[in-house]
């Protein structure tokens, strides 16, 4: 045998794995042309990811109660309940109005002095938010002051703020 046979024969191998390679590739364009063609119309459509609930209270008439909501616009309050340790728990309901005589009564007698005074609190919620019953809540700080007192007049407890 030649040189120019060997060589020949090597151009025709060559030659071999080329028209085979075409083949292969021809058909992957073949199976990805038909099934994009099977294919109905992409929907996009965008998911919103759930917002943890966070709460804030306003003071309402003059720190005798305190009104505690979701910061949220996209929550509603379905009940609230607020735990003092060592106390037992105080149902707000879904409007979630504190009372003041509620908070009195719960510390009772823990704090006699007058001014400022902060106390932890745990809250539970159970809240709707995008058409889903969620629950949440946390650890929060609820501020009070001591009013009144004296020789003759009863003291008072005025709610003053909540927070983290």
């Amino acid at each position: 045998m030649t040189d120019d046979q060997a060589h020949r024969r090597l151009i025709n191998l060559g030659e071999l794995i080329a028209i085979a390679a075409l083949a292969v590739s021809a058909v992957g364009v073949w199976i990805a042309w038909k099934s994009s063609s099977e294919d109905k119309p992409t929907r996009v459509v965008e998911q919103r990811q759930a917002i943890p609930l966070t709460l804030r209270g306003t003071v309402q008439d003059e720190g005798r109660a305190l009104v505690i909501e979701p910061i949220e616009q996209s929550h509603a309050l379905e009940s609230l309940t607020l735990t003092i340790k060592g106390a037992s728990p105080i149902e707000l309901g879904s409007d979630g109005r504190l009372d003041a005589g509620s908070v009195e009564s719960a510390i009772g007698d823990k704090d006699d002095a007058k001014g400022a005074h902060s106390l932890p609190v745990r809250i539970d919620a159970r809240y709707v938010e995008m058409g889903k019953d969620r629950r949440g809540g946390g650890s929060y700080v609820l501020r009070y002051r001591w009013e009144g007192g004296g020789l003759f007049g009863g003291r008072s407890l005025r709610l003053t703020g909540f927070g983290r």
